[in-house]
């Protein structure tokens, strides 16, 4: 997938669109940021102990699934460093 026509969001912007200020759902994982809107597991914005609006590359470390499991997600931006 060729991510260089994607925007950079900052890290205020993904925490805008954490279930609760926004309708969108987002969440950061190595760099890029996921829209998890239209997943039936982040709806206000948490799943399990994890929230929405944050990057989550070193929580998913612990997670029981890889990254695979945001191939299903689209991919909305680059997160901003």
């Amino acid at each position: 997938m060729e991510n260089s026509h994607l925007p950079f969001i900052t890290r205020k912007q993904l925490a805008l669109r954490n279930g609760n200020d926004r309708e969108e759902i987002w969440c950061a994982y190595n760099g890029l940021v996921y829209d998890v809107t239209k997943s039936r597991l982040w709806r206000g914005g948490k799943h399990y102990e994890h929230w929405a609006g944050q990057d989550l590359t070193q929580e998913l470390k612990n997670a029981p699934h890889n990254e695979k499991v945001f191939d299903k997600f689209k991919v909305v931006g680059k997160l901003e460093n």
